[in-house]
């Protein structure tokens, strides 16, 4: 049985341009999966990555709740939800946000330092992970100006990973990148959902969504549909063919 580490209840949120409110998020109530790689997908202003920053703690609802593993974090302070995502949640952006003065290693480990002082353990870690991804040695001690785009996207997603967290957040992680790029950040994606690692992902490219298991489509501020996927496999074309399916039901 599929174990829910998201749920939300009537989840809204509102804001106020030029003295008219605005409501991006409508009464939603929604689950996300252990293990599930989640794919947010609609169109501009459907209120995708208002969802995201929502479901993870970068902001607050106006109205509803969210659990995240049964600990309801909606009404929590500002200082309290940032202790909350640096314990639970990683994150991995469209623009990678790594700092210019430090080297891609010293990135990751100022990541991890912030919940461990175990500078011994943590930088071990990091290598392991900067490894995985397929970021070799002589690649730790470089800038982030010295790398190509892909290879700063992958060091990003080693910072979001350094922590352990408990889900993986992505804002279309693969927009800035080209194709080649962007399939090798997709690829260290879906092998770390292989091993069990919950991701949620807004994106608009049907290639990034094809590495989802399950696909929520957005339409001004609801949920208008869901498309079960089921696990990734390379050249599934029956896979390609529902959610293109999916997707024109949609109108997307």
């Amino acid at each position: 049985m599929r174990k829910v580490i998201i749920k939300t209840n009537k989840l809204s949120k509102s804001f106020s341009s030029g003295g008219v409110q605005q409501h991006v998020l409508k009464n939603l109530d929604m689950e996300i999966g252990a293990g599930d790689f989640t794919i947010i997908m609609g169109s501009s202003g459907a209120g995708k990555s208002t969802l995201l920053y929502a479901l993870s703690g970068m902001d607050k609802p106006t109205l509803g709740s969210i659990a995240f593993f049964e600990q309801e974090i909606s009404k929590l302070s500002n200082d309290k939800l940032a202790v909350f995502r640096r314990l639970n949640c990683g994150f991995v952006f469209q623009q990678m946000f790594l700092l210019d003065n430090m080297s891609i290693l010293d990135n990751i480990l100022a990541a991890g330092l912030l919940i461990s002082k175990d500078r011994k353990a943590i930088t071990a870690r990091a290598k392991e992970l900067l490894t995985q991804v397929g970021l070799t040695e002589e690649i730790w001690s470089k800038f982030p100006t010295q790398l190509s785009g892909g290879e700063a996207q992958r060091a990003a997603i080693v910072r979001a990973l350094i922590n352990q967290p408990k889900v993986v957040f992505a804002d279309e992680p693969t927009g800035a990148l080209n194709s080649a790029a962007g399939k090798a950040v997709l690829d260290v994606l879906t092998e770390l959902n292989n091993k069990g690692q919950s991701i949620v992902m807004v994106t608009h490219d049907l290639k990034s969504a094809r590495r989802g298991n399950r696909i929520l489509y957005m339409r001004d501020g609801v949920i208008h549909g869901v498309c079960e996927l089921g696990p990734y496999v390379s050249g599934d074309r029956e896979r390609h063919g529902k959610l293109q399916a999916f997707l024109m039901e949609m109108g997307w």
